[in-house]
């Protein structure tokens, strides 16, 4: 008999400013103990840092490299929150018991940024050092106090038995799940012991105890990666995203009438949704689950109202009635690098093999002097800019372009909408948006529209086509052509 076991992911937002939103994160909490018991991963707090609310994380990066240019600046803010979230929800006996962790964990910060001032570098294990300290280890120590105050049976996960176990990648480290899975044993302990376990998000530990972190977003990593290393014959695992709404067929900010509620998705859709723009979740995450052979459901719930959920599996439901064309999102800052097939296929490799990096998309080939050539299209133009060199050594003549974006409609049956690419890109070319490029691929489950990235060309664009896309439903119908 398995034990239904539901990972629940906490972000800085529905923490709030200083911890405001607990209560709620505890109502939440024993909602879902009511079925299962709890994994509950917790990202760094927010916090009102110059000015503006900010993620404990950037604060703690700021700091640090402050500190590696010889600008050392006041770091009492890396620990005065917790002591605020301290104050206001525990009792002095717990209060006391965690002022102690953290004064242990505040001098581990402390001689973390002294080495960074001394070595003029804010990088690899002193940078995830820093930001483990004074952010999510931190904040799942605390969180577990919390439950603790308000009667629910929880315990943290110890630093000392992390079971996140990643290569020595520090900055944006791989999982590794086998050795994961040989390294979990007091997580399993605690969750049987517990109704809650408190673990905190985006911290790995490399296999002989140096702190690493994921890229940005890696809380999300560590709610599929906890599901991983639990899955099998023992417990029956979901992931469950905590945010402050399911799954919409827009950006709310950018489309503000005729928005869908998406009811499913697939891992596919939303994978893209994720590269492309969408906040669902990091699409890292379910490529890991994805690798590992598995099919856990993931559940994005509106926090305020738990019935409202967007279910991601690896097949939807058959019996799926919503819009074929789930989604219509966009992304700024973008490239094209242009270079032969050939030594593309080899850059392509050095990136997902050895780098690790997969936040680009190959468009369509072209011929020119009779030699084919590959276009990338990358998500993240920054990521093009730092590069540039590697990306040279595979072909001297790259052609690189900046200042591009990409609208992109998503939906595994959208091939079933008559004519879609030509309606779309007719839509965007009536609000004089010059189109650059379209890729339109059935098995991709998406259509690609490039096009500059300035002033309000992508919200335009992407107001443009969704306004269409409930005429586009209208239309559906069997036999229809994806192409243009």
């Amino acid at each position: 008999m398995t034990t239904a076991v539901t990972v629940a992911k906490f972000g800085g937002s529905a923490l709030g400013a200083d911890g405001v939103l607990i209560p709620k994160i505890m109502d939440r909490l024993k909602q879902i103990m009511s079925e299962s018991k709890v994994v509950a991963v917790f990202s760094a707090p927010m916090i009102e840092y110059d000015g503006k609310v900010s993620s404990m994380t950037d604060v703690a990066i700021k700091v640090g490299r402050n500190y590696a240019s010889s600008n050392p600046v006041e770091i009492e803010v890396l620990r005065e929150v917790y002591e605020r979230i301290a104050t206001r929800y525990l009792d002095e006996e717990r209060k006391k018991a965690f002022l102690d962790q953290l004064d242990k964990f505040y001098r581990q910060v402390i001689i973390s940024l002294k080495v960074a001032a001394e070595n003029r570098r804010f990088v690899d294990v002193i940078r995830s050092r820093t930001l483990a300290y004074s952010g999510e280890v931190t904040m799942s120590y605390l969180m577990g106090y919390v439950m603790q105050a308000h009667g629910i049976k929880a315990a943290h996960v110890p630093i000392e038995h992390w079971p996140i176990i990643t290569d020595d990648n520090f900055e944006a480290a791989n999982f590794m799940a086998s050795e994961s899975r040989q390294n979990a044993g007091h997580l399993i302990e605690l969750v049987e012991s517990n109704d809650v376990v408190s673990m905190g998000g985006f911290i790995g530990k490399t296999a002989d105890g140096l702190e690493t972190t994921y890229e940005r977003g890696g809380s999300d990593r560590t709610a599929a990666d906890i599901a991983i290393i639990l899955s099998g014959d023992k417990y029956e695992t979901k992931i469950s995203f905590e945010k402050d709404s399911a799954v919409l067929s827009a950006d709310p900010k950018i489309v503000k009438d005729g928005l869908d509620f998406v009811p499913y998705l697939s891992y596919n859709e939303a994978r893209i949704a994720g590269m492309f723009g969408m906040k669902i979740l990091d699409p890292i995450a379910i490529k890991e689950i994805d690798d590992n052979g598995l099919d856990i459901p993931l559940v994005v719930t509106n926090m305020t109202r738990p019935d409202s959920v967007t279910v991601i599996k690896r097949t939807p439901p058959s019996d799926d009635q919503s819009n074929p064309i789930k989604i219509v999102t966009g992304k700024k800052n973008c490239a094209i690098v242009r270079m032969e097939t050939i030594a593309a296929s080899h850059l392509i490799a050095s990136l997902e093999s050895d780098r690790q990096y997969h936040e680009f998309v190959k468009l369509s080939p072209y011929v020119k002097d009779d030699v084919e050539m590959t276009r990338l299209l990358f998500l993240d133009a920054d990521y093009v800019r730092r590069h540039e060199r590697h990306f040279r050594a595979y072909y001297q003549k790259a052609e690189i372009v900046y200042g591009r974006a990409v609208v992109t409609l998503i939906g595994d049956e959208m091939w079933r909408v008559p004519k879609i690419a030509s309606t779309a890109s007719s839509n965007v070319s009536e609000h004089d948006i010059n189109i650059l490029n379209l890729d339109a691929q059935e098995e991709t489950s998406r259509i690609l529209i490039v096009v500059e990235d300035k002033a309000n060309s992508v919200a335009d664009a992407v107001k443009a086509i969704h306004h269409t896309r409930v005429k586009m439903h209208g239309r559906r119908g069997g036999g229809g052509s994806s192409g243009a």
